[in-house]
């Protein structure tokens, strides 16, 4: 059914809500949210309106919009927040890089608490510090923390688990009081991290008193190692304190977010203040348009930043001011819990922080330009380069396929994938072949690729069944560019697999020279040189090294899981877990052999009927006794 615009706006109310802009190919490109609907919508769509350059080429290509109605302004904020960080749609101004940042968490509903690295801050009964700038200084600060307070680390479940298992290497280091042998009571090892959650919240001079008089007392006894292992731990905890820099005496929590700007791009400076502590700065870089405000950039860097960060600072100090204030400062209350305050200081020391935030961002702008142009032409720019060669426009996804095997040994199969000129690894794929034996790669290409594609369309029409049309499965989306590792003979296998199953996707072969360096590209029966300079070039010897070593690895690990078969494995009924029983439980093969199957039912993870599966197999079955188990 046609989808008539101007029939369309004539229907839309005057609430607010979130309205949702697609194109030709039903894809979304620009999510918003209004006060009114009515009103907004047909802004887009009067000649007299003007919003900029990216707003009216955005306008050529809806094809069609979709709104959704809310109560308020607020609840239309949040929507467009979560729609936004979801779609990410290809107008909107948007941060380049999702940042989490990582907490210290207390695992206070366990009954013998850990002390763990976390980058989410979950709703449950733990205890989370943070966040903090730094992955490197949480495990520090965490190493350090076990060294101190010697608390438990493994996922051992107390006291359920408590003298099922030997006590770990922790413990004979003096790193763990061993919980696991009953050796502390739930209450002194509480006392422990009622210590640490102090020392997490930056009163160090307890846990400092304290090593200072056991460094004395070890130094009177003429214990001058333990001595100096006190010595290092008061200069450790001494380095975790003095990253802290005092920034203000309120003790409260604080955001410092300044921006610079030119045309194209702009970088978002942001001081994280907690407890009156400067513990870091972080900065971002965000597509704008031309015609896009500072306030407007602002305002779209708070919502999508805090949609993306568990932690609400209570005030939030701004460069200057943005329209939406009121609203954003309502919508982080709600997320707090408390309510929250976006101001812009004019005066005084918050300020000279303001000013400091943007300094910094001004110095990132100009040093991170030439960078950031340089790591867009080895991958977008280099990716254009490759389309311009062979007559394709708007590449984005490029999948590349090799085939590995030793004389046909356990053929394999790897696909590779790239995303606007960088790999994305989560939709790597890895094949085992199933029909083909021996050394055929044209043959094992030819299953690979069958594989991918029919999987790929059996989830798109069960993705259709249930009209959830903008899910992707593992195999989903396919390829604007399939490029074969090797020249005309591959490409031909490619191509005759696309016809057989009705698709049409563009193939070029990745064609090497005598000494195995890539020359050029096979496509439309044709060999087209390429600069071996050019970004282009550069990008294709990668995807094609990548798609190589994938294949190599993938190959790799199923030799040396060949080599270490242990004979058990083909006893039906015996995983992993029965098998190392068993060899807990025996010294030998010879051992399991002349044991009897109520000997062997009674250990545990194993049951009668796997007890005289093993007992069948061996006298039933001619084993070698010095095959490795």
């Amino acid at each position: 059914m046609m989808f008539d615009i101007q029939e369309e706006l004539k229907k839309l109310p005057q609430k607010p809500g979130v309205y949702i802009m697609h194109d030709a190919k039903d894809a979304i490109i620009y999510i918003g949210k209004a006060i009114s609907l009515r009103n907004r919508v047909r802004q887009y769509f009067r000649p007299s309106h003007n919003e900029g350059l990216k707003k009216e080429q955005m306008v050529r290509q809806i094809a069609r919009f979709e709104y959704i109605i809310t109560d308020s302004e607020l609840e239309a904020l949040i929507l467009e927040c979560n729609l936004i960080k979801e779609h990410r749609p290809k107008y909107n101004t948007m941060l380049r890089d999702d940042k989490s940042y990582p907490y210290i968490r207390v695992t206070l509903g366990e009954d013998f608490p850990r002390v763990l690295f976390s980058r989410q801050m979950k709703k449950d009964k733990s205890r989370y510090f943070g966040p903090y700038t730094s992955g490197g200084a949480v495990k520090d600060t965490i190493e350090l923390i076990g060294k101190l307070y010697s608390l438990k680390t493994c996922n051992r479940v107390l006291p359920r688990d408590i003298g099922k298992e030997r006590p770990c290497l922790n413990y004979h280091i003096h790193q763990c009081m061993a919980p696991c042998q009953g050796n502390v009571s739930r209450e002194e090892y509480r006392k422990q991290i009622d210590k640490v959650m102090e020392f997490l919240n930056g009163n160090y001079q307890p846990i400092l008193k304290e090593l200072e008089e056991k460094m004395q007392a070890a130094s009177e006894d003429m214990n001058f190692e333990k001595a100096i292992e006190y010595r290092e731990l008061i200069k450790a905890v001494k380095q975790i304190a003095q990253k802290q820099k005092i920034t203000s005496s309120d003790g409260e929590d604080k955001d410092i977010i300044a921006m610079a700007a030119d045309s194209e791009d702009a970088v978002v400076q942001v001081f994280f203040i907690r407890d009156g502590k400067l513990i870091g700065r972080d900065h971002f870089h965000v597509n704008v348009g031309s015609e896009e405000t500072r306030p407007q950039i602002l305002a779209t860097f708070l919502k999508q930043f805090y949609a993306g960060t568990p932690f609400i600072p209570r005030e939030v100090m701004l460069q200057e001011e943005i329209e939406e204030a009121e609203v954003i400062a309502e919508w982080l209350g709600r997320k707090r819990g408390q309510k929250v305050y976006i101001r812009v200081p004019k005066k005084g020391t918050k300020e000279k922080l303001v000013e400091l935030a943007a300094q910094n961002a001004h110095m990132v702008l100009s040093q991170d330009k030439e960078k950031l142009k340089r790591e867009e032409g080895r991958t977008i720019g280099a990716l254009k380069e490759i389309g311009s060669l062979i007559g394709l426009e708007d590449l984005k996804r490029v999948e590349a396929y090799d085939i590995s095997n030793i004389s046909g040994f356990e053929s394999v199969g790897s696909m590779v994938v790239y995303e606007k000129g960088k790999p994305k690894r989560s939709d790597y794929r890895k094949f085992k072949l199933r029909t083909v034996t021996g050394p055929d790669d044209y043959g094992s290409m030819h299953e690979v690729l069958t594989r991918r594609f029919s999987h790929g369309m059996r989830e798109q029409e069960e993705l259709r069944e249930q009209k959830m049309e903008n899910d992707y499965g593992s195999f989903t989306r396919f390829p604007d560019l399939i490029m074969m590792d090797g020249g005309k003979g591959q490409v031909n296998v490619a191509l005759r697999v696309l016809d057989e199953l009705g698709l049409h996707i563009p193939v070029c072969g990745m064609v090497k020279d005598d000494n195995h360096r890539t020359r050029g590209l096979y496509y439309h029966n044709r060999e087209i040189p390429i600069d071996r300079h050019s970004e282009g070039f550069k990008l294709i010897t990668r995807i094609q090294d990548e798609a190589h070593r994938f294949a190599i690895e993938y190959h790799r690990s199923l030799r040396s899981k060949e080599q270490v078969h242990s004979v058990l494995d083909d006893i039906p009924g015996i995983g992993a877990t029965r098998r190392k029983s068993l060899m807990k439980a025996f010294q030998s093969l010879d051992a399991i052999r002349e044991a009897d199957v109520e000997t062997l039912a009674s250990l545990p993870a194993m049951n009668q009927q796997s007890a005289r599966s093993v007992y069948d197999f061996f006298h039933s079955t001619a084993v070698d006794g010095n095959k490795v188990v």
